[in-house]
């Protein structure tokens, strides 16, 4: 047992490629065979320390699992599972953690589960209570989720950075979101953060998107580490840490805006799988870079026009659509797609089909209203599909109708060009001061309706965590709005919901009546073009 430990204790401080090769030199060994062999013999005469070590140190060192070592050792577990003490569970859950579901394992993991029920309160050790949770995972029943919740949550007074990381990912494992020991963790990992190597800050976010949790303070404090020590990491590092910060819809701005600089001074570590992942990330988060944002942008075009020969078909329709997001046409790209498209090359199985359908519309209406020809049409088609609103609307058609005064005031469920859609329209009158009957406006349409309001309710995940930003499509249709005549409001329909009825109708009243409603929309890249 310690010969195997040592072993795998010098190995496990290797590099991967010396891994490899001392992992054949140590098979081929005529004294590792001769080990396994003594092992395979004496397996039921040793102590249980010996038995889970020397176990734990075999399935690390890469010896297969079907080997009858291997399993003739979890089956010797399962036969002393009672006798282990709680560290010895803690090797062996560790162990199981790390190995393939099959008959002996799956067996020795109920047994485990069974102990670990009986055995709760008289474990003090957080390391020990993180080892049985990644152990566990996520198939363990709820009640012994919460178990192990309520025996972490009695040790965390002394939670040291190392366990805060390593809770994230126990917690992941189980996939069980436990506010009050994440929000202990996250505490103590903004304390110290420094401490965190750039892999654990990749975890942590990975783990954070895995249990839905959303913290805006954390992943602040993180990207605000990583904006400070920028200059330690690979550019390939911080599209990682990008990308993380994608999947949680956080936008962190001014590390958005040191990777636009490096990627305009040096464009050529952009391959196609880097270069898929920035436009995923700028366009979604919906951020055009403060400075040089047209050498950004022309950057990231030249990048993709190099990369035409050997992208496929739907790469190429998600670098356009991701582009087209941001208001940006990238034209030699355009009509390779639009080739493609005309020659039916762009239709692809059933899974991918519906998708690259939506994102190849998307691409078409941005060519058509992000173009600088395009002119506001003096008309808008509009369609009333019902007078009847979804329940999540309930609350602001009784606002509006309270506000205005009459349901003909407004247009709910209304259709527009291009398959948009808007939750409710108001039409004003030129000095912005009074709402109009919808049906006067429709009969008798003249210069008084100085303009239409689109509001739209939006899901919070719609807008980058924590902020009133759109994330990128909702930025794209307000946009597109705006070119259709329509100022439009945008909110947050959860935030909205918690609003008393009078608060509701107030809110209202400020955001249709207010000099905002009516200012003229963020500038895009469209200009460009």
């Amino acid at each position: 047992s310690n010969c195997l430990t040592m072993a795998w204790r010098l190995f496990k401080n290797l590099s991967e490629e010396q891994q490899r090769y001392e992992k054949q030199l140590i098979f081929e060994h005529p004294a590792f065979v001769k080990l396994c062999q003594q092992l395979l013999r004496d397996a039921r005469r040793m102590t249980r320390g010996d038995l889970v070590f020397s176990l734990h140190a075999l399935v690390h060192l890469g010896v297969p699992q079907n080997t009858l070592l291997v399993q003739t050792l979890v089956r010797v577990c399962q036969e002393k599972l009672n006798q282990l003490d709680n560290r010895c569970i803690s090797v062996l859950a560790t162990t199981l953690a790390g190995m393939d579901k099959d008959k002996n394992v799956s067996a020795l993991q109920a047994g485990l589960q069974l102990l670990v029920e009986q055995r709760i309160s008289s474990i003090r050790d957080i390391f020990i209570l993180q080892n049985l949770m990644k152990c566990l995972g996520k198939d363990a029943p709820v009640f012994l989720k919460k178990k192990l919740e309520m025996a972490v949550l009695r040790e965390t007074d002394g939670l040291t950075f190392p366990n805060a990381l390593r809770m994230f990912l126990a917690l992941a494992a189980m996939n069980y979101c436990s506010l009050p020991i994440l929000n202990a963790c996250s505490k103590k990992i903004q304390e110290s953060v420094h401490d965190a190597p750039f892999r654990q800050l990749i975890l942590i976010l990975e783990a954070c998107h895995t249990l839905q949790y959303r913290n805006v303070k954390l992943f602040s404090a993180l990207a605000d580490y990583v904006n400070s020590t920028v200059y330690l990491w690979d550019k390939r590092q911080i599209i990682l840490f990008l990308s993380a910060c994608e999947t949680l819809g956080f936008q962190p701005r001014e590390l958005l805006d040191i990777f636009a600089e490096k990627v305009t001074e040096d464009p050529e570590f952009l391959n196609l799988k880097n270069l898929l992942i920035v436009l995923r990330v700028y366009s979604r988060l919906n951020y055009v870079p403060k400075v040089q944002k047209h050498l950004f942008f022309e950057t990231l075009h030249s990048c993709l026009n190099k990369c035409l020969p050997q992208i496929s078909n739907t790469e190429l329709l998600k670098a356009v659509y991701s582009l087209g997001i941001l208001g940006y046409l990238p034209h030699h790209a355009l009509d390779v797609l639009l080739q493609k498209d005309s020659k039916d090359e762009l239709i692809l199985s059933d899974d991918l089909k519906e998708q690259n359908t939506v994102m190849l519309r998307c691409v078409k209406t941005c060519m058509e209203l992000d173009s600088p020809s395009f002119t506001k049409p003096a008309l808008v088609l509009t369609e009333n599909l019902s007078s009847l609103v979804s329940l999540n609307l309930k609350k602001a058609q009784e606002a509006l109708i309270e506000l205005l005064g009459r349901e003909n005031m407004f247009q709910q469920n209304v259709r527009l060009p291009y398959k948009y859609h808007i939750d409710f329209e108001i039409r004003m009158d030129s000095d912005r001061k009074k709402v109009l009957p919808i049906a006067a406006t429709d009969d008798h349409p003249d210069s008084h309706v100085q303009r239409w309001l689109a509001v739209l309710f939006a899901p919070m995940s719609a807008f980058c965590l924590g902020t009133t930003h759109p994330q990128g499509k909702l930025a794209m249709k307000k946009r597109h709005l705006n070119k259709l005549g329509y100022r439009v409001i945008l909110i947050q329909n959860k935030k909205f919901q918690e609003m008393t009825n009078e608060d509701a109708v107030e809110f209202l009243k400020g955001k249709i009546y207010s000099e905002d409603a009516f200012s003229f929309p963020e500038a895009t890249m469209q200009d460009n073009n």
